[in-house]
């Protein structure tokens, strides 16, 4: 690898998987994110998790001795909720997700609503306070309410854990889909409005601008459909049998985001 990040000025990082595992920080992430940042480049943190508020990223990231501030994150919760204020300012919404999403939403500006019947927009996050009264209710909704407007934060089927995985947004969305047969609309990635959101925040242009994840799915193909270098981490999800059976392909596949350092250094 020789020049690839060249003329990247901004890295937009998924964090689990990319930067760490469950609370484990990998050994390269502190050294890299320096290395960024001496050399006059941006990163922020791209996350599809909606189970967490900006707030608890990052106390997380201070825990594992990371630094980091509001300025330095765009989440699939913030993503939603520029959505939301675009096309469906006013409405009432019956969120499927965490406290922390419920607040990311009301501080938006949005009215929160457990009543079916007082429901005008569903809202599907990472749920890790899922019940089956939430299920029963959504389930109501879509069959009973065809045309009501249906929103996911993040397609992700699993979220990667110490031990292995746990079912994320996608997976329980799958599970309605076969309840209604309907799909919601997806925000985070693996659309490109967080990657776009980033660039317009930051000023960079998508030439200038790098996606790092370890999902193809989610990352590899926001990067992709931003117009971005899409690079692609096996330090996660990932193996090579799923890199080989894929038919969009990254731009660049590394073993690890550490390779991106001696670059960078090569280029000051």
């Amino acid at each position: 690898m020789a020049g690839e990040f060249r003329n990247i000025k901004l890295f937009l990082f998924d964090m689990d998987g990319t930067l760490y595992l469950g609370d484990r920080l990998y050994d390269f992430t502190p050294e890299l994110l320096r290395t960024i940042r001496e050399s006059g480049r941006k990163y922020m943190f791209m996350t599809n998790n909606s189970s967490k508020s900006v707030r608890a990223y990052i106390d997380k990231l201070a825990k594992l001795g990371i630094a980091a501030t509001e300025e330095d994150f765009i989440t699939s919760s913030q993503a939603t909720a520029r959505y939301l204020q675009t096309n469906h300012a006013g409405q009432r919404l019956y969120v499927c997700g965490t406290t922390s999403l419920k607040e990311e939403l009301s501080r938006a500006g949005f009215a929160l609503t457990e009543s079916v019947e007082d429901t005008d927009c569903i809202v599907m996050g990472f749920d890790t306070e899922l019940s089956f009264k939430k299920l029963h209710d959504i389930s109501y909704m879509l069959c009973t309410r065809p045309g009501i407007p249906y929103i996911a934060t993040n397609p992700d089927y699993v979220c990667p854990t110490e031990f292995g995985s746990v079912p994320d947004c996608g997976s329980v969305c799958d599970m309605l889909y076969n309840v209604a047969k309907r799909r919601p609309l997806v925000i985070g990635k693996p659309e490109p409005r967080m990657p776009e959101i980033a660039m317009e925040m930051t000023g960079y242009t998508k030439e200038e601008t790098a996606v790092i994840g370890d999902r193809i799915y989610t990352d590899v193909k926001s990067g992709l459909r931003a117009g971005c270098l899409a690079v692609l981490v096996m330090s996660g999800e990932t193996d090579e049998e799923i890199l080989a059976a894929s038919f969009e392909k990254p731009d660049l596949v590394l073993a690890d985001a550490s390779l991106i350092i001696p670059d960078l250094k090569e280029n000051e």
